[in-house]
C-alpha cells in the first residue's frame, strides 16, 4: 500500500472533482496507476483503491459507465472515443481502478 498522487491517476480536473463530489467512483485506464490498498488525497478527502484489474472493453455495463461520471454505457463509449481519437472495439482492454472514500 502506497500514497499515491491524485494526478497520476485521475489526469483531469473534471475526474478529481467528480470524485469528490462521489459521481465518479471508478476509472479505467489503460495501464495499471495504482495498486489495490493504495490511497490519494483530494482537497483534504482520502480514497483508497479497492480494486484494480484488466477488463475487456467489452464487459462493461451501464452500472461501469454511471461510476465513470456518463448517463449510459453509449455515452461513455463516444466520449472515450472522442477523447483518445480511438475506434471502440469490444475485445480491447483497459485496467479498472474503483475506489472509495475513506475520510474527510
Amino acid at each position: 500500500m502506497a500514497r499515491i498522487d491524485a494526478n497520476e491517476l485521475l489526469p483531469a480536473e473534471r475526474l478529481r472533482t467528480g470524485v469528490l463530489e462521489g459521481e465518479i467512483t471508478q476509472l479505467h485506464r489503460g495501464d495499471r496507476h495504482a495498486a489495490e490498498g493504495d490511497t490519494f488525497e483530494i482537497e483534504g478527502t482520502t480514497f483508497e483503491v479497492v480494486d484494480v484489474r484488466e477488463r475487456r472493453l467489452g464487459e462493461l455495463t451501464d452500472d461501469d459507465a454511471r461510476a465513470e461520471g456518463s448517463p449510459d454505457l453509449e455515452s461513455y463509449r463516444r466520449r472515450i472515443e472522442r477523447t483518445h481519437d480511438l475506434e471502440w472495439d469490444d475485445d480491447d482492454t483497459a485496467v479498472l481502478h474503483r475506489f472509495e472514500r475513506r475520510s474527510g
